[in-house]
């Protein structure tokens, strides 16, 4: 027995992997993470459908496991890559105690998504080398290190924060002129670029009244300019 945990890509259909659409295609059992995913994912299915906002793990589990104990073929699918805030170790732990094989099939994030929106790169030679990840405090979190991170100076992919941009923008310990894009629906039909810096990104994204599937991208890598050739293609 065996669950393919299957990440469904930013939203644009056609960003899934060829592996995750033909285990879409096999499923008997598709669990899918609500509007996250883009429902063109879930058209011609053969599977059975389950939307899992508003079911507990528990609920999902055995939805699962009553598949699986009749033969049946398991999908699980997660918005972007499952690796990058999905929540899926504590679904696969209990599956795995319980004798049950897991897969994870990854996807396309949509903070690589966003970069290619922006058309830019996350790492740039001469601007920043390195790429945090984080997200801001809230109601599942109680303290963030935004702060801190943010002296490091380095690109900076912000999840889960569009909601509090303000709060997230006066937190930052970098000049005010820094570059900032909020991206919001990266790659769906419906996507929207927001271009600014950390003095003023915040009064943008409130005047497009964007508050929720939206990812904050900070640092020179949002400008596109002041890099340097890579060594790959320098002049010889």
């Amino acid at each position: 027995m065996k669950v393919y945990f299957v990440g469904a890509g930013p939203g644009d259909p056609e960003l899934i992997t060829v592996k995750g659409k033909r285990l879409l295609e096999e499923a008997d059992l598709v669990v899918y993470a609500g509007s996250l995913v883009n429902p063109q994912l879930l058209e011609g299915l053969r599977a059975i459908k389950v939307d899992s906002n508003g079911l507990s793990i528990e609920e999902t589990q055995a939805k699962m496991v009553e598949f699986l104990r009749a033969g049946k073929k398991v999908v699980r699918l997660h918005s972007g890559d499952p690796s990058i805030y999905g929540a899926i170790l504590e679904q696969m732990k209990p599956l795995e105690e319980m004798g049950i094989e897991v897969e994870v099939v990854p996807g396309v994030s949509s903070l690589f998504a966003a970069s290619a929106a922006l058309k830019t790169q996350l790492t740039l030679k001469g601007i920043s080398e390195s790429l945090i990840i984080t997200r801001p405090k809230g109601t599942t979190l109680a303290k963030d290190d935004l702060p801190t991170l943010s002296r490091l100076g380095t690109t900076m992919a912000i999840f889960l924060g569009v909601d509090k941009i303000r709060d997230i923008v006066q937190s930052l310990d970098r000049p005010g002129t820094t570059p900032v894009a909020v991206v919001y629906h990266a790659s769906w039909p419906d996507q929207q670029i927001l271009c600014g810096t950390i003095d003023d990104i915040a009064d943008k994204v409130e005047e497009a009244k964007i508050d929720h599937s939206a990812l904050i991208l900070v640092g020179d890598v949002v400008k596109r300019t002041g890099f340097r050739r890579s060594h790959l293609y320098r002049s010889r």
